[in-house]
């Protein structure tokens, strides 16, 4: 048998599985629609509150840089392992690779992904809060064009 009619024949064997373990759950579950069944479980205690809470995206932002960067170090430590079979070109091949996680993580610093507080390159401008000396009268202006002008906001 070819290589190929392995691979068909193992399809074929996973397709029915699936589909029998599917046909026999559907035909041996339960079906009941009472009150409860649709309410999140709480280890017994009564539910406060919706199941449904808003995460901020950095959480999801920090988890898929952990999981990049988790990968990256599994493949270091098999070309470390492999270190002598692939002599200076696998040498060069690995720099470069740390070379492109580098300058990955020095975007990811630089373009602010990896802060969690308020942002600290932006504060409020520090000469726009004071009044300038040359304004002729302090009416001319309306009071609304005052109020943006002191929180204007300068990125240093």
């Amino acid at each position: 048998m070819t290589t190929l009619g392995s691979i068909v024949i193992y399809f074929i064997i996973v397709l029915f599985i699936v589909a029998a373990m599917l046909t026999l759950s559907y035909l041996l579950g339960e079906r009941h629609q009472e009150r409860t069944t649709g309410e999140a479980y709480e280890s017994g205690m009564l539910p406060t509150g919706s199941a449904r809470l808003r995460i901020s995206v950095k959480y999801y932002l920090i988890a898929m840089f952990f999981v990049i960067f988790d990968l990256e170090a599994a493949f270091i430590y098999l070309w470390a392992v492999s270190f002598k079979e692939l002599g200076w070109a696998g040498y060069l091949e690995a720099l470069i690779f740390i070379g492109i996680l580098l300058s990955a993580l020095v975007y990811l610093w630089r373009s602010g992904a990896l802060e969690w507080g308020p942002n600290p390159r932006l504060r409020r401008n520090p000469r726009a809060m004071q009044s300038s000396p040359n304004q002729s009268s302090p009416e001319a202006d309306s009071s609304s064009e005052k109020e943006l002008d002191k929180h204007e906001l300068v990125v240093e």
